[in-house]
C-alpha cells in the first residue's frame, strides 16, 4: 500500500505547503514547489544506471488511485527495458512535427500565390485578370488542398463547375494557368507531376470560335435604355461601359487607369506602353462627351488616384476594381438582345466607324492595331486629328441613341460639309 493519502493531500494543499517530493512508493512522488498551483505526479526511474524522471499530471487531472496504476503499468515497461520518457518525448516530438508539416505543407493556394508574385507580377501586362482567375475559381474550389493531394478529378470538377454556370472562356482560361502554376510547381520540385497536364480545351469550355457579335444601332439603343433602368446598376458601371462602348480600348486599359494619364483640360489620355497590348504608348482624344463623363467619375472616385477605385473594403492584390466587375454588372441588365460581351464593345465601335464613313486605317489606329505591311512599317504618322473627328461622330452617334433618338446614320465627311 502506498504512503500517501487524500487527506493529507488535500491538507498540504489548504496549508500551502510546499515541498520537492514526496514518495507513494514504487516510483511514484507528489511535487508542489512554489510557483505551482496545485501538486504535479512524477514517476522517477532509472535506465542503464542513468535516472529519469516522467512527468504523469496534477493532482488535479490525475487522481491518487489513476496516478498508482499509470506507476505500476510503468514500472512493468521500465522492467522489460523500456525508457519511458524518452518515449514520450519521442511521441510529442513527432506530433509537434505532423503539427508543422501539416502548417507549412504546400497547397494549391500557396502556390497560387507565390506564382503569381515570381511570374505574373511585374511581367504580366495585366496581372489583375491572373489574380481574378485564382481568387474567384482556383482558391475557393481547391486551393486548401496539399499539392500532393490534388488528382485530376478535382480539375474536372472545378473546370465543369465553370462551365455550368455559362463561362466557358473563363474555363478554357483557367485551365492553362492551373497547367502553367502545376508545370512551376514541378520545376521548383513541389509536385512529381502536372494534375491538369492531360487536359485539353475540349475537357473545360470548348474550342473558341472567333466572335463576330457587334450591337447594330437598334440593339444599342435598347441597351443604353435597358442600362438606365436596371436596378442596382452603379453610376460608375454605366460610365464605364459608355467609355468602353465611345473609346473602343480594351477593359483593363481603362479600369485599371489612374488619373494621371488623363489630361482633360486637353481632351487626351495618355495610355501608356506598358499598359497596352502593344506595348507603344498613345494618345487618346477624348470626345466632350467622353470629358464630361470623366468628371464625373473624378468626383465619384473622392480622391483616390484611380478612375474606378475598389469599392469594396476588402483584401485585394490590386485597388481598383477587379476585371469581371463590369461582366457581372451586366448581368443585372434586362436587355432581351442576343448575348454580347464586354470585348464586343470594340467590335460595335469598330463596325460604327465604318458606317460613319472613317477611313480603315483611322478606325484601326482609333482600336489601337498597327497598320500592317508597308503601310505600317513607313507611316510613322499617328492620325491623332482625325481619330479626334472620327471618335468625335461616334461619339454624337452614341448621345443621339443614348437619347432615344435613331435617324439616319450620316457619314463623318458629309456632316463636315452639311
Amino acid at each position: 500500500m502506498g504512503k500517501l493519502n487524500d487527506p493529507q493531500i488535500r491538507a498540504w494543499i489548504q496549508a500551502g505547503e510546499r515541498f520537492e517530493g514526496k514518495a507513494d512508493g514504487g516510483g511514484l512522488y507528489l511535487r508542489f514547489r512554489p510557483a505551482d498551483k496545485v501538486p504535479s505526479w512524477r514517476f522517477r526511474y532509472s535506465i542503464g544506471g542513468a535516472p529519469r524522471v516522467l512527468h504523469l499530471g496534477s493532482y488535479g487531472e490525475l487522481s491518487l488511485a489513476d496516478a498508482r496504476r499509470s506507476a505500476k503499468d510503468l514500472k512493468a515497461k521500465v522492467t522489460l527495458g523500456h525508457d519511458v520518457a524518452g518515449e514520450k518525448a519521442e511521441r510529442v516530438k513527432v506530433a509537434r512535427e505532423r503539427i508543422e508539416a501539416g502548417r507549412n505543407a504546400a497547397t494549391v493556394s500557396k502556390l497560387a500565390d507565390e506564382y503569381f508574385e515570381r511570374m505574373i507580377l511585374g511581367k504580366w501586362k495585366h496581372p489583375n485578370i491572373v489574380r481574378a482567375r485564382i481568387e474567384k475559381d482556383i482558391r475557393p474550389e481547391i486551393g486548401a488542398l496539399a499539392l500532393a493531394d490534388v488528382k485530376p478529378r478535382h480539375i474536372d470538377a472545378l473546370l465543369q463547375k465553370i462551365v455550368r454556370r455559362g463561362a466557358p472562356t473563363m474555363a478554357n482560361d483557367v485551365l492553362r494557368w492551373l497547367r502553367r502554376m502545376f508545370d512551376y510547381a514541378i520545376r521548383r520540385h513541389m509536385m512529381e507531376s502536372n494534375p491538369a497536364a492531360a487536359f485539353v480545351l475540349e475537357d473545360a469550355g470548348g474550342k473558341e470560335a472567333a466572335r463576330d457579335r457587334a450591337l447594330t444601332r437598334d440593339e444599342l439603343k435598347a441597351f443604353l435604355a435597358a442600362m438606365r433602368e436596371a436596378k442596382g446598376f452603379s453610376v460608375e458601371n454605366a460610365l464605364a461601359v459608355k467609355l468602353l462602348l465611345l473609346l473602343a480600348v480594351r477593359k483593363m486599359e481603362l479600369l485599371a487607369a489612374k488619373w494621371e494619364e488623363f489630361d482633360l483640360d486637353g481632351a487626351l489620355w495618355n495610355l501608356p506602353g506598358e499598359r497596352t497590348k502593344t506595348g507603344e504608348p498613345i494618345a487618346i482624344p477624348l470626345p466632350a462627351a467622353a470629358v464630361e463623363w470623366l468628371g464625373e467619375l473624378k468626383r465619384l472616385a473622392g480622391g483616390s488616384e484611380w478612375v474606378f477605385p475598389a469599392r469594396k473594403l476588402q483584401t485585394r492584390q490590386v485597388p481598383h476594381v477587379c476585371e469581371s466587375t463590369i461582366g457581372v454588372a451586366l448581368a443585372k441588365v434586362k436587355h432581351g438582345l442576343e448575348p454580347f460581351t464586354v470585348h464586343d464593345f470594340r467590335r460595335t465601335a469598330r463596325t460604327h466607324l465604318a458606317a460613319l464613313g472613317v477611313p480603315d486605317h483611322v478606325a484601326e489606329r482609333v482600336l489601337n492595331h498597327k497598320l500592317k505591311g508597308v503601310t505600317g512599317v513607313y507611316n510613322r504618322h499617328d492620325y491623332l486629328a482625325e481619330r479626334r473627328a472620327a471618335l468625335e461622330g461616334w461619339a454624337a452617334l452614341l448621345c443621339e441613341l443614348d437619347q432615344g433618338a435613331g435617324g439616319k446614320v450620316v457619314p463623318i465627311m458629309e456632316r463636315k460639309h452639311a
